[in-house]
């Protein structure tokens, strides 16, 4: 039989604790190749202007093989990487499945065309197959009033550069880019511990906790998140913060030791991403949540631990 670890609050330092929450609110998916086609990079100009982190990574390469249908049901073969994978999709009532050369169509009962979207596809195929972006390096983009965006660094990137020319792309994979745009407003945990040794600065703790909620600029946002999430992905071809974050020296978090944060915490949690990320330290999930203490006492750790 297995027992909950009972979480001891009188060992806590103080009654009032924050952590400052940063997420993604969006993002987009494009090969790495795109970045060097003018063509290409038009297409995702507009939705990536808010984008100012990046991840590269590899991705397996998804080929649609072939279509059938069998009754109501299209069964959709593809190849993942090297593994042949089948994907079934219920088609709409009395509609048929019209294929014209390497392309195909749902035909409704009334004539009318139905599609079939990637999204669901991208989901369906993560149900039967593993498919997972491997995260290599980690970096952000933003310029003095966020007017660069992640492709405008990533054109002329050295490490990508460094990356395509080490590892390319192995068999059944590709070199991929995911964007990703950090919410633009704060977020903040706050624990109230009517058990802590010191309840005498409670009042003031609060104070500063709304000051940092309000006062953290996008730019801090976009740094500390690129930082958070490069701790903990530990990705091979990122030098800085691997071993570095979080630090007293670091300016970005000088007003989160100021006001006497406890924690920064990061996520990345989207339902529709075409996989789950995992680097060579972080097994596979469809979420991700990056916790950093910003002390290292035990009385002052991650107040959501013992």
């Amino acid at each position: 039989m297995r027992f909950a670890k009972v979480f001891d609050f009188s060992k806590k330092q103080y009654d009032i604790e924050h952590a400052l929450m940063l997420h993604a609110d969006s993002f987009v998916v494009m090969p790495a190749a795109a970045i060097y086609e003018k063509e290409r990079l038009e297409e995702f100009e507009e939705v990536s202007k808010k984008c100012h982190i990046y991840l590269i990574g590899l991705t397996p390469r998804v080929f649609l093989e072939e279509v059938e249908q069998a009754g109501q049901m299209a069964l959709i073969k593809f190849k993942v990487g090297d593994n042949p994978v089948v994907v079934k999709s219920r088609l709409p009532e009395g509609s048929t499945l019209v294929k014209e050369d390497q392309l195909f169509r749902v035909l409704g009962k009334d004539g009318e065309e139905h599609g079939i979207d990637d999204v669901d596809m991208a989901q369906a195929i993560k149900q039967v197959h593993p498919v997972h972006f491997d995260v290599l390096y980690i970096g952000q983009a933003y310029g003095k009033a966020g007017e660069r965006a992640a492709l405008d660094r990533l054109e002329k990137h050295e490490t990508l550069q460094k990356i395509s020319l080490q590892i390319g792309a192995p068999p059944g994979k590709q070199l991929t880019v995911l964007l990703l745009e950090v919410i633009s407003a704060n977020r903040m945990l706050t624990m109230f511990n009517p058990f802590a040794k010191d309840l005498s600065s409670g009042t003031e703790r609060i104070r500063a906790g709304i000051d940092k909620l309000y006062g953290t600029t996008e730019k801090e946002r976009v740094a500390l998140y690129e930082a958070s999430l490069i701790r903990y992905f530990q990705p091979r071809y990122n030098k800085d913060f691997k071993d570095s974050f979080p630090s007293t020296d670091m300016k970005v978090l000088k007003d989160c030791y100021d006001k006497d944060f406890s924690s920064i915490i990061a996520e990345i949690n989207f339902d529709d991403l075409p996989w789950d990320l995992k680097s060579e330290q972080v097994p596979a999930a469809q979420s991700h949540i990056a916790k950093h203490s910003l002390h290292t006492a035990e009385e002052r750790s991650m107040f959501f631990s013992s």
